[in-house]
């Protein structure tokens, strides 16, 4: 495992692209400015140990030696060894409805970005709590395992989509279901299922999941995303918009927000059901909630006793820096020895 001090610093990388267009239309002013007043033939006299090989190499030589010096002061450090900590938290478990209902753009972006962006505050507002995350269509599949790791939830967030899902539909049945096997029995903490969705395509066995859920001790909490009034559902090949679904008789799909559903299943495992057009407004109830929640104690693994690494990036930056004093733009007699295009053997 491995974490960055100070990742501020790879902005500064930004000065090898800057470099390169430098050098580029330096060596084509040059090139430009020496054919107004010689010929190519007559040049290669005149400076016959001038090389744009070397020069194009020192540039390379420079570039590393900043990239290599620049991750020097990132300070990258590597977690050396595992040790198990204790804290205090509640268990929060989102279902991600990804079913392609949620790409209609009665919410903007799309419902389905607007439910990552909820969750995603959410998770920044916690504290040692453990979170995981299911996506859910016409089947449901853990996306993140319950972890403190709350970095990586957001990372695995990003990548929630309708192509994770094999079938199409709305199961919050079948998310219901795998929500069980995420919390750990033997912790005994306070448990939260967060289910964000549209609504559509429910089945009519969720409310007795829900029911066994909630004998279970889990509140569940459900934030509808998009309108009553509703919206088609797009569709996209390689990010192009081709159209909009149509159904078989061949109109445009309009897909509504079913709060219906949604207030029940909150209603029946004493939790409540928040509208989340305004992502402010469950991000602020969610995050209440859990904070006035009693925590309970837990172990967790983290890594522990980071080592710097920067000693290693400094190292081979001067090497390359060193590189780039000690090589000289002339060309040098071994690659004056090398001739590629057999220009000696035409002269003779």
């Amino acid at each position: 495992m491995y974490k960055l001090e100070e990742p501020i610093y790879f902005y500064i990388l930004a000065i090898i692209p800057a470099m390169i267009v430098v050098f580029l239309l330096v060596l084509w002013w040059k090139k430009r400015t020496q054919r107004k007043f010689s010929n190519p033939d007559l040049l290669k006299k005149l400076a016959p140990n001038s090389s744009t090989f070397k020069s194009a190499l020192k540039l390379m030589m420079l570039s590393l030696g900043i990239a290599f010096l620049v991750i020097s002061l990132v300070n990258p450090k590597m977690g050396s060894k595992l040790k198990t900590v204790k804290r205090e938290g509640v268990d929060v478990v989102f279902a991600l409805d990804v079913s392609r209902s949620m790409l209609a753009e009665d919410i903007a972006p799309n419902r389905l970005e607007k439910s990552k962006q909820i969750i995603s505050k959410i998770i920044d507002k916690l504290g040692s709590d453990r979170v995981g995350i299911i996506i859910y269509a016409g089947n449901s599949y853990p996306l993140l395992p319950i972890t403190t790791d709350h970095a990586a939830a957001n990372m695995f967030l990003q990548n929630a989509n309708p192509d994770l899902v094999s079938s199409q539909g709305t199961a919050i049945n079948e998310a219901l279901e795998l929500a069980k096997t995420y919390y750990n029995n033997d912790d005994q903490t306070n448990r939260f299922l967060i289910i964000i969705s549209d609504g559509e395509d429910h089945q009519e066995e969720t409310k007795q999941v829900a029911q066994n859920l909630s004998n279970d001790g889990v509140k569940i909490y459900t934030i509808g995303i998009g309108t009553e009034r509703g919206g088609p559902i797009p569709l996209r090949l390689n990010d192009a918009m081709i159209g909009y679904k149509k159904d078989r008789k061949g109109e445009t799909v309009i897909t509504k927000r079913n709060t219906a559903v949604l207030k029940e299943i909150a209603d029946i495992a004493n939790g409540r059901y928040i509208d989340g057009n305004v992502t402010e407004n469950p991000v602020k109830s969610i995050s209440e909630i859990i904070a006035n929640a009693e925590k309970s104690e837990f172990e967790t693994k983290q890594f522990a006793d980071y080592k710097d690494q920067f000693q290693w990036f400094l190292g081979i930056g001067i090497l390359f820096i060193l590189f780039d004093i000690f090589l000289f733009e002339k060309k040098t007699k071994w690659l004056r020895k090398v001739d590629l295009f057999n220009e000696e053997t035409t002269k003779k």
